[in-house]
């Protein structure tokens, strides 16, 4: 895909906007709690260095167009509360996958459903994209409420797909497509 602009998006509460260098210390928070991380496809942060790193290519996935990786902030006091991203871009077929996490503290407040409504309109009205998926751990039932709540459906389950930390997991995968939620809006 070609280089994909930064963008900033807005809702009611929140803002999406790109990671910067200051926000490393919410980074490391977010992604190195267990909680969060357990039905992730690889293990929490254990050091300020890997939050770096991860903060790096977050970047540099702008530039190569792989990604685009935007915070989750609260508009009042610009709190990073997580993260919302559009990945594995398919460009002669106009789809990408949708991954996110939010931290910890932040869980059941509607916050999640808030931003993901605002990159999904993003993906499907800017980039004009056809279709979203999502690869989540069958476990995670609150992801899937979020995805179900958003109008995705399950469309497959593949079994012992990833490992991570020596325990073998699932994955079941949802799709979205723009003509379903246009019209749902």
């Amino acid at each position: 895909m070609s280089v994909l602009e930064p963008v900033t998006l807005t809702t009611p509460r929140l803002i999406l906007r790109p990671l910067i260098e200051a926000d490393l210390p919410a980074l490391f928070a977010i992604f190195s709690h267990p909680e969060v991380m357990r039905y992730w496809s690889y293990p929490a942060l254990t050091d300020m260095t890997q939050a770096r790193d991860m903060l790096q290519r977050i970047q540099a996935s702008y530039q190569d167009g792989s990604a685009v990786r935007l915070g989750i902030a609260l508009r009042c006091d610009g709190v990073l509360l997580g993260t919302c991203a559009l990945f594995n871009f398919h460009e002669a077929s106009r789809r990408a996958e949708i991954g996110y996490a939010l931290g910890r503290p932040h869980w059941g407040n509607g916050y999640m459903h808030e931003a993901l409504t605002a990159l999904i309109n993003h993906a499907f009205a800017s980039l004009d994209l056809l279709r979203l998926e999502a690869d989540i751990d069958p476990r995670n039932t609150g992801s899937a409420r979020t995805l179900e709540r958003l109008g995705f459906q399950k469309e497959g389950h593949l079994r012992e797909r990833w490992v991570v930390n020596g325990e073998v997991s699932d994955t079941v995968w949802y799709g979205l497509l723009r003509r379903e939620w246009q019209n749902t809006r």
